[in-house]
């Protein structure tokens, strides 16, 4: 089992796009009240009090649309400032970036990721769930901005939909041969949404490497990331290719991440919320932060039983009752 020491963070279960695989249209979503979001100080007295010292150092920000979080460039620069601080990045649609991208980076961010799973405006527009005015413009300008900005690396993530945008698998793979962009091609997964494909709703990785690698060739990269992709590149190219296989290729043995929800449940596993602690209700009835560090080292000592290994690798269900939005992806 790998050392978990990445907590990812849903600031805002709140999101500006309505993505097929996130929010489905026509889900009825029950959105946290204001009142029952994490404030900026509960966020980082957890982060400083519990978190870092059972071992987390790297931390990412997410929703939601976390760009859609009040006062985020300020809890960016606190979280970057402390000295237990080992990696800090965020992953956002990129709709609000261009106007946020140099404060953010100025605040101590680093690492980004931005979702674009289509060059085609019209196919980004079905898939984000929006009429009228393309969004693309709008993202593929935050994308450019960020890149201008010195985000290194840039990753872009690609959720593959059959019939969809798989078509665009060689196009997209494209972007990273004279740029270091970073592309991760990602298994749909349904969380929350197993309803919305009558047949198989992904693709295995091998099917889209395969393709790549009849293009151009394909190579094993040196550049290992701290997540669950498999990194390679095409051969000459400045940017890599990842390929993140959580339907066709199990890694609970490489997972080395909790999630924490904007409410202030902490979850274990993407799939499985046996064994969530609700933190932030803990914390406001005055819960000694001891006795909170201690619940999260007794999790994290489970963690490996809780990872859902069995889960079904077709468009059925695991053990969970909230949406990707709502976990935080």
């Amino acid at each position: 089992m790998a050392e978990v020491d990445y907590l990812r963070i849903s600031l805002i279960d709140r999101c500006n796009f309505n993505c097929l695989y996130c929010m489905p249209e026509g889900a009825e979503l029950d959105y946290i009240l204001k009142q029952n979001l994490l404030s900026n100080s509960e966020l980082l007295t957890l982060i400083q009090e519990v978190f870092i010292p059972v071992g987390f150092q790297r931390f990412r920000l997410t929703g939601g649309e976390p760009l859609m979080r009040p006062n985020l460039v300020q809890l960016v620069r606190e979280i970057s400032l402390l000295p237990e601080t080992r990696d800090l990045s965020l992953t956002t649609n990129g709709f609000l970036l261009a106007p946020l991208a140099q404060d953010l980076y100025d605040a101590g961010l680093r690492r980004i990721n931005i979702s674009l799973d289509s060059l085609d405006p019209d196919t980004f527009d079905f898939i984000i769930g929006k009429r009228g005015r393309s969004r693309w413009p709008d993202v593929w300008q935050g994308i450019q901005t960020a890149h201008r900005v010195g985000f290194d690396p840039l990753k872009l993530n690609v959720v593959v939909i059959p019939g969809v945008n798989d078509a665009e698998v060689l196009d997209l793979a494209a972007l990273t041969i004279d740029r270091r962009w970073h592309v991760r091609f990602i298994e749909f997964m349904p969380v929350g949404n197993g309803e919305l494909f009558s047949e198989r709703g992904w693709i295995p990785s091998e099917e889209l490497r395969q393709s790549i690698r009849n293009r151009w060739g394909l190579e094993e990269s040196q550049i290992l990331g701290a997540g669950p992709a498999d990194v390679f590149k095409i051969p000459g190219a400045l940017g890599t290719l990842g390929f993140i296989s959580q339907m066709s290729e199990c890694f609970c043995d490489r997972c080395n991440r909790m999630r924490l929800s904007a409410d202030g449940w902490l979850r274990p596993c993407l799939l499985n919320e046996i064994g969530q602690l609700d933190l932030k209700t803990a914390l406001r009835a005055g819960v000694p932060l001891a006795h909170l560090r201690e619940k999260v080292k007794q999790l994290l000592e489970i963690k490996p039983e809780i990872n859902f290994k069995q889960r079904s690798t077709g468009t059925g269900g695991g053990n969970y009752t909230r949406t990707m939005s709502q976990i935080g992806g």
